[in-house]
């Protein structure tokens, strides 16, 4: 039977340089560089996080990375006061607030875009009421 001994999750960026800044000053990650100019995103919980270039990069219509905060509405503030640009879907079929805050719907989520223009949240999955899914 397959049994992996672990797993890591990637995803690709047109511009290196622009991504090593972005998650280490801008979210404030631990960032170093990996084998063939690729970065490595070490997270809280001590995992990692591939991250290549590619040349023909298309952004990821879906989110990529997802960030647990305790306060989505406090990191939403930190991110916009860092010129992060939060509201960035205007759908009927997923309402979120003035701020880019989806609530009620499951757990306070909001949604960004790093500078290759995947779509990164932050999300406290304890907000949501565990009884309806709502918050």
């Amino acid at each position: 039977m397959f049994a992996p001994k672990g797993s890591f999750s990637s995803f690709s960026v047109d511009d290196v340089a622009r991504a090593r800044e972005f998650y280490g000053q801008t979210l404030g990650l631990s960032v170093s560089d990996g084998a063939m100019g690729t970065l490595e995103l070490s997270m809280p919980e001590g995992h990692t996080i591939f991250v290549y270039p590619k040349d023909n990069h298309e952004p990821a219509t879906f989110t990529v990375l997802n960030l647990v905060v305790d306060d989505v509405e406090a990191a939403v503030d930190e991110l916009n006061a860092a010129g992060v640009q939060t509201k960035i879907y205007d759908d009927p079929n997923l309402p979120t607030d003035e701020k880019g805050i989806a609530r009620g719907m499951g757990p306070d989520i909001a949604w960004f875009k790093d500078p290759a223009g995947n779509v990164i949240s932050v999300i406290n999955p304890g907000s949501a009421n565990p009884d309806t899914g709502a918050s």
